[in-house]
C-alpha cells in the first residue's frame, strides 16, 4: 500500500534520469520507446513525400 504525496525513485536517487537527459540534449536520439518510435516515423514520412 502507497502513501499519498510519497514516492521514491531509485533511477532518480543514483542520477540517471539526469544522465538521459543529458545524452538526449547532446545527440537528439530520445531514450524513451514513444521518443524513438516518434522519431522513426518522421524520418519515414520525411522520405516518403520528399519534396523534389
Amino acid at each position: 500500500m502507497k502513501i499519498p504525496g510519497l514516492s521514491f525513485s531509485w533511477k532518480r536517487a543514483l542520477g540517471v534520469t539526469h544522465l538521459k537527459r543529458e545524452f538526449t540534449k547532446a545527440t537528439g536520439i530520445p531514450t524513451t520507446k514513444s521518443g524513438v518510435e516518434r522519431k522513426i516515423g518522421s524520418a519515414i514520412i520525411k522520405t516518403v513525400f520528399k519534396k523534389k
